[in-house]
């Protein structure tokens, strides 16, 4: 009995074609119609969110830590001060410069009242000038390394790190907090050179995050694609950027879970890949006919998408197949439809 009959217990069941003529069995078979379909791809990645920016923020001097003005969670504006070193030190070598320059000053405003009577030389003046351009230089060196003394924020953000207490001795350009911009948050995700190539910036994607909300859809956009795989893993990094309404209930480290449409087949004519049979490399159906036979269909097929088939020539929209192996039947079959299936859009 044929694969496609409804039970391999039923038996077919016949009818007379007319005087004369023989009984033929009529086939109980399933149908599917031929319908357009969404064939595209999507991959599920994860990965935990990052800010966007984050930036350490090193001591510029040597020294004690005297205060610490900010903890993990503060927020800080661009010019705020942090922290304060002890530079006591500097800054006695701050007043000696600067009393080297009032010295250095008086002479050289003497040396050019002398210079406006031609009671001194040129060299002696030259002398006197160069003298006091080096006090100047030196009471900014010293102003530089007083300012040392107190770190200040470079940008506007959170501080999500503190690595430093009062008291503490810390070295010049060890890391003393990490200061991170909340307001643009990023998903970095490593997709497969495979399937890289139909994403675009700009893109927007669906984000969840079980800290928020497991059933909650986010959407994301395509910040930037790098261009360059990574040359361990033969990933290529997306960057997914939040969108900033969304970024007031996610903290970075939270983990993402992001769809990222791959491949994009829309409207596309399909039909069950079982349905299919090859024969001398032709590929052929069996249509229902409106008579309630079946019809030996030679189709041209094209992409695959897990258990459908796209059809580029021979199928119509609208018309119904067999949903079984075409080579157990016989083009001519009567047939009787006892499940009429309207497949999916």
């Amino acid at each position: 009995m044929p694969l496609f009959l409804l039970a391999c217990t039923q038996q077919p069941e016949t009818t007379s074609l007319g005087y004369g003529e023989r009984m033929r069995p009529v086939y109980p078979v399933l149908s599917v119609p031929v319908t357009r379909q969404d064939l595209s791809r999507s991959v599920t990645l994860s990965n935990p969110i990052e800010a966007l920016r984050t930036i350490d923020l090193a001591a510029r001097t040597d020294g004690i830590v005297v205060s610490v003005s900010v903890e993990e969670g503060d927020m800080v504006r661009e010019g705020d001060t942090l922290a304060e070193i002890d530079v006591r030190e500097q800054r006695a070598e701050l007043a000696r410069a600067k009393a080297r320059l009032l010295e250095r000053q008086a002479n050289f405003d003497r040396f050019e009242q002398l210079k406006a009577r031609d009671y001194v030389d040129q060299a002696s003046y030259e002398t006197a000038k160069a003298e006091l351009a080096i006090a100047k230089s030196d009471v900014e060196l010293w102003q530089t390394r007083v300012d040392f003394g107190l770190l200040k924020s470079t940008v506007s953000g959170t501080v999500v790190d503190r690595m430093v207490e009062p008291g503490e001795a810390v070295a010049r350009h060890g890391a003393l907090f990490s200061v991170a911009d909340l307001s643009s948050l990023v998903i970095r995700l490593g997709v497969s050179e495979l399937d890289v190539g139909q994403l675009r910036v700009g893109q927007l994607v669906d984000v969840t995050v079980d800290a928020v909300d497991p059933d909650r859809l986010i959407q994301g956009a395509i910040r930037r694609i790098f261009p360059a795989a990574d040359q361990a893993s033969r990933l290529i990094t997306v960057e997914v950027e939040l969108k900033n309404e969304e970024t007031m209930a996610l903290r970075p480290g939270y983990l993402a879970r992001v769809e990222l449409l791959v491949e994009s087949y829309q409207d596309i004519l399909a039909i069950p890949a079982i349905a299919i049979a090859q024969e001398n490399d032709e590929a052929y159906v069996m249509v229902i006919t409106e008579d309630m036979r079946l019809e030996r269909r030679v189709v041209e097929l094209g992409m695959s998408r897990g258990a459908l088939r796209e059809v580029t020539f021979g199928l119509s929209p609208g018309e119904r197949v067999v949903p079984a192996n075409p080579s157990e039947m016989s083009d001519g079959d009567r047939v009787r439809i006892v499940s009429w299936s309207e497949g999916s859009s």
